[in-house]
């Protein structure tokens, strides 16, 4: 079982690194983007028929939330172009695509969890951008995986905890916001959870599991709430004050709620979803 995966400089891709090797029926090809453009077609072409994957996890992407509201074109030749580039290799090779999406296709006006059936809003260029991703590998390959996440943490790449404890490290006090509320997800429980979707269908080979699908951690916070649990297990005493949107600007709106619900996951493959704060105690 050869396993292809994009991005592997990124948060996921290091966490898929990570737990590689307690993984020995997967023989992982990890490319970053020095190796694997994915905007580069004749490159992705090169390394298919070179490794000839079973599979292959997309995990490059434009992720820059704010900047993407002024590099539109840039976002656009990752977050589209670039999947469909891979979906219409994968087509070629017979090869299954797992792509990551995102939260940010949602606009937050919900308040329950959003399923895979929910209507896609998304406010700003990089949810439009990841949706429209979506739908190019949809319209190009059927054997795909899309996997939409949220607030991705971990101790690889840059992410909101590694910033709440650099941030602690120079400051005594902190404003965070208070009323966007979603679930933090640790980069390697998704991880796991993209090759156990692999193995999965790999002993149990099946066209109906494939389409969208919702992960993150159980459990819903806000970032104040996140920032403290942060700060908590790491035995860190700081001043954080809860502050809402509008006393934080930013150039793209985020999603007012953005939980996922994840029962299409579970029921489909037998998932076991970690609380938010087991996790994140553990990250």
């Amino acid at each position: 079982m050869v396993v292809l995966v994009t991005g592997a400089s990124g948060q996921l891709g290091q966490a898929l690194q990570f737990i590689a090797s307690i993984h020995s029926d997967v023989q992982f090809v990890f490319c970053d983007s020095s190796k694997l453009d994915i905007t580069n077609l004749n490159n992705i072409k090169q390394l298919f028929e070179q490794f000839k994957p079973n599979c292959c996890i997309n995990a490059a992407a434009y992720t820059a939330v704010d900047k993407a509201e002024s590099e539109l074109e840039k976002a656009h030749l990752i977050n589209v172009f670039g999947a469909k580039n891979l979906a219409e290799v994968c087509k070629k090779f017979n090869t299954i695509l797992l792509h990551i999406s995102t939260d940010f296709v949602f606009d937050g006006t919900k308040d329950s969890p959003y399923t895979e059936e929910d209507f896609p809003n998304p406010t700003g260029v990089y949810g439009r951008t990841k949706l429209d991703g979506e739908k190019a590998i949809q319209e190009t390959w059927d054997k795909h995986f899309i996997i939409r996440t949220s607030w991705v943490y971990s101790r690889f790449g840059n992410n909101f905890m590694k910033t709440m404890l650099r941030l602690a490290s120079e400051r005594d006090k902190l404003s965070v916001v208070n009323d966007q509320i979603g679930t933090p997800t640790n980069a390697v429980d998704l991880a796991e959870v993209l090759i156990k979707i692999i193995l999965t269908n790999n002993r149990q080979p099946t066209t109906d599991n494939f389409g969208i699908y919702n992960f993150s951690n159980e459990g819903q916070c806000s970032w104040y709430d996140f920032a403290k649990k942060i700060f908590e297990f790491n035995n860190i005493k700081i001043n954080l004050e809860p502050i809402p949107t509008t006393r934080f600007p930013t150039p793209a709106k985020r999603p007012d709620y953005s939980v996922l619900d994840k029962k299409k996951i579970k029921n489909a493959f037998g998932v076991e979803v970690k609380h938010w704060e087991e996790s994140l105690k553990n990250a």
